[in-house]
């Protein structure tokens, strides 16, 4: 498995984890368009602007995650975070979501 976060490889926990949120796909696809979309693991950061547990991590599809659009159809977390946020919530709430669903689904 590739290391997600610089110096640290995800231990076993983490890789399930991992595992979970990328079967379930993309959250903002899935909440707002009930699709599936396969995703990439998004670390959520710290007010210190660090990346600091791989379990602190939601799945993202890439225009969702990383491709810079902020139009009609889509807002890319990166760069825009604040109207990424705006439109689909808070990533604290996602993450929320997802450990909800993970405590029924796989435990």
């Amino acid at each position: 498995m590739e290391k997600f976060v610089k110096g640290k490889t995800p231990n076993k926990k983490e890789k399930k984890w991992f595992n979970f949120i990328c079967d379930y796909g993309c959250i903002v696809c899935h909440n707002e368009k009930k699709i599936y979309s396969p995703c990439e693991p998004h670390h959520l950061i710290d007010g210190m602007g660090s990346k600091k547990e791989h379990l602190r991590t939601i799945g993202l599809c890439p225009p969702h995650h990383r491709f810079g659009r902020n139009d009609a159809e889509c807002v890319s977390f990166h760069p825009y975070k604040r109207e990424w946020e705006r439109r689909y919530g808070k990533q604290d709430a996602l993450l929320k979501q997802l450990q909800s669903i993970y405590r029924e689904e796989c435990i």
